[in-house]
């Protein structure tokens, strides 16, 4: 399942730089299906929605980082361990249980995302 950054977030913002995906964004920071990905033109996302990968998609937090769950892969094919829980502080990187997802399904979106 993607990751979520909860409110006990201090926004270091150690966790941005260490995800392969750049699904990590500061707080009030519009996010893109493109920024750090392969993918151009449009794009299904959880929702059903389909956006153009370049269009800008509206903050999910303006308090504090967040996780686009759209790019979060848990760090599969990558690490070993989601790199941003290893890096925070405050353990506020949790597993977030509104987007259920297997390890392949977790593989099939990095493959998705990255072209491979």
């Amino acid at each position: 399942m993607a990751l979520m950054i909860t409110d006990e977030c201090i926004n270091c913002g150690a966790c941005e730089p260490e995800c392969p995906n750049n699904a990590i964004y500061e707080g009030g920071v519009p996010w893109r299906i493109a920024d750090g990905t392969s993918v151009k033109g449009p794009y299904q996302l959880f929702d059903g929605r389909t956006v153009d990968a370049e269009e800008p998609q509206p903050p999910l937090s303006d308090e504090h980082y967040y996780i686009v769950p759209d790019k979060c892969t848990e760090c599969k094919g990558f690490y070993d361990e989601p790199q941003c829980a290893a890096v925070c502080p405050v353990d506020c990187c949790v597993p977030d249980p509104r987007y259920p997802e297997t390890e392949e399904q977790l593989l099939a979106k990095k493959r998705r995302l990255h072209g491979e």
